[in-house]
């Protein structure tokens, strides 16, 4: 559905006055409770603010922590390598959007964000790269509210990691739409990333992670 479609029948809407009031006072009352869930959040707790809501994480499986951790450290060392003005960030890297706060498993700055932050920083802005690895309990807001909101916010790559399929998702932003990509010889490649490329195997599995990361000193 585009803007015109749902701003249309409230534009010919003869309460419209009313509508923006009342969207206003929505709006100021959810930014309230936003400034009060920046003073709750703490490095303890792993916790979203979305559509005026604190959204808690439950504690993440096995198999989602080293997904997490195979990506996380394959992307780490190889910027380490040879993209170290950039910024990898992982799970508790809290980033403001316009209306929602997200804590990505994974996230990427590009230097010109990156090279602004602070040392004692908490919250940042736009990531240029994200990826969520999906369970039953987030994955409808993974492929939707977030899925969106990346979109409309230039995240300009998003993927989704799949771990009972074993199966990812890239999304590259193309004309400010996410078209999902094609996996070519069960390798996927960064664009925001250049040159990072890395098997599904090792993204799946910890010792052809381990291999890959390994060849990167050659």
């Amino acid at each position: 559905m585009s803007t015109s479609d749902i701003l249309d029948p409230i534009k010919h809407s003869p309460i419209l006055p009313k509508l923006l009031e009342d969207l206003q006072w929505f709006w100021h009352d959810e930014q309230l409770r936003r400034r009060e869930f920046y003073e709750w959040l703490t490095p303890n707790v792993k916790a979203e603010y979305v559509e005026g809501e604190v959204i808690m994480h439950s504690p993440v499986s096995i198999e989602h922590n080293r997904i997490t951790g195979n990506l996380f450290t394959a992307i780490k060392v190889f910027c380490n390598y040879y993209m170290p003005s950039g910024y990898v960030g992982v799970e508790k890297i809290l980033t403001r959007f316009t209306r929602n706060d997200y804590e990505p498993d994974i996230c990427y700055f590009g230097a010109e964000k990156a090279a602004q932050f602070k040392p004692n920083q908490n919250i940042f802005p736009v990531p240029d790269f994200i990826i969520e690895i999906i369970s039953k309990s987030t994955e409808k807001n993974d492929r939707v509210i977030k899925y969106t909101d990346y979109e409309i916010h230039k995240v300009k790559e998003y993927w989704i990691v799949d771990p009972t399929a074993q199966k990812v998702e890239q999304y590259l932003l193309i004309n400010e739409v996410y078209e999902l990509q094609p996996i070519v010889n069960e390798t996927i490649t960064s664009v925001v990333i250049p040159n990072f490329s890395i098997p599904l195997q090792a993204v799946f599995d910890e010792a052809a992670n381990a291999t890959w990361i390994k060849g990167l000193n050659k």
